[in-house]
């Protein structure tokens, strides 16, 4: 049986910013940003397409020569951030690996999905949750403490 990812498309707010595409996680309070390859794959999740066919439309999208450990690389950050309908076995491949394996002359830019976790609505209308350093604690208003990294 061949796999045919199926995007989220429930509970997400998009916005397209040139070629790439913000999305905010209703759900999971969550921001992403996929980069123009990502968001290319992520649109294409039909739930008709297989990785293959993907992997067809990218290269004829892109003019580039890839295989199907690139679509792989975009599906597990895809997967791995919710994204998808239904969660995916994981292949796990790297992006060590897929430069590898495309070349890194490759003309095309490997697909990246980076995530931030949007602090509660109670957190962010106040001062906690500024970055700190557990050295210089003072970095946080007074009523907060550094944990971590994050005044709290």
């Amino acid at each position: 049986m061949e796999i045919k990812p199926l995007s989220r498309r429930n509970n997400l707010v998009t916005q397209e910013i040139g070629k790439e595409v913000l999305v905010y996680d209703l759900e999971n309070n969550k921001a992403h940003c996929l980069t123009e390859t990502a968001a290319f794959i992520w649109k294409n999740c039909n739930g008709e397409n297989t990785i293959s066919d993907l992997k067809n439309l990218i290269e004829k999208e892109f003019k580039a020569s890839i295989t199907e450990d690139f679509v792989w690389l975009a599906i597990d950050q895809l997967n791995r951030e919710e994204l998808l309908q239904e969660k995916l076995p994981v292949r796990g491949i790297t992006r060590r690996e897929v430069l590898k394996r495309i070349g890194a002359a490759a003309m095309i830019a490997l697909p990246i999905v980076a995530s931030l976790t949007v602090p509660d609505t109670a957190l962010a209308s106040t001062t906690c949750g500024n970055i700190c350093s557990p050295a210089n604690p003072r970095t946080c208003a007074p009523g907060c403490t550094c944990q971590g990294s994050i005044c709290v």
